[in-house]
């Protein structure tokens, strides 16, 4: 079985592919990205190959990105029709349950990602986002909207020297771990959607 990796920064990426899985060759950019070579640590323009993808693929490992925030609360007019003009009638707006949008311009990117942690082959999925609560929301949200239910561990380190990353994926944690921090990413979204939708159709 595979373990399928999840990055959210290309930076990051590119060290961790080549500090964990010296045996991958190539790593696919979609067009107009680049082509890596990891073996020599060499990089060339991918240009309009249509082989170019936004995932690699080790000899035990999948590996892919985020691109930023992908899934993300939805906007003020999901919630009802009543919403989509602003009037001062309809305020306050208070979700009784929140509802979740994957970002327009990044659907391909998480339709690869949904369709790679519920692969046949991939048994469980390690979050190697940022170290910290945004990181954390990043991942959590992907993974949720995708309907994963495989067992998810977490990479937690500060450093993307390569010592570091083998280190830390030599180290996983249970994901449950890390819940709390994830509660409380998700609670500042909230209050932050909160008090930006309602405090700014006030106030214009």
């Amino acid at each position: 079985m595979s373990n399928y990796f999840y990055i959210s920064y290309r930076t990051i990426l590119y060290n961790h592919l080549g500090a964990i899985e010296k045996s991958v060759a190539l790593f696919f950019y979609p067009k107009g990205g680049f082509l890596f070579d990891f073996s020599y640590r060499r990089k060339a323009q991918c240009g309009t190959d249509n082989r170019c993808r936004t995932w690699g693929k080790g000899k035990e490992r999948r590996i892919s990105q985020c691109v930023g925030h992908l899934v993300g609360l939805s906007e003020a007019a999901a919630y009802g029709e009543q919403y989509k003009k602003w009037s001062y009638d309809s305020l306050p707006i208070l979700p009784q349950e929140w509802k979740y949008t994957v970002s327009a311009d990044k659907e391909k990117q998480f339709k690869t990602l949904k369709e790679l942690m519920n692969r046949a082959d991939v048994s469980e999925v390690v979050n190697a986002c940022d170290a910290g609560r945004e990181g954390e929301l990043i991942f959590r949200f992907v993974y949720e909207m995708a309907g994963c239910k495989k067992p998810m561990r977490r990479l937690w380190i500060s450093s993307m020297e390569d010592s570091a990353i083998k280190e830390g994926f030599s180290r996983l944690k249970n994901g449950e771990e890390y819940d709390a921090l994830f509660a409380s990413a998700l609670c500042r979204a909230k209050a932050d959607w909160l008090i930006g939708i309602n405090a700014t159709r006030l106030f214009s």
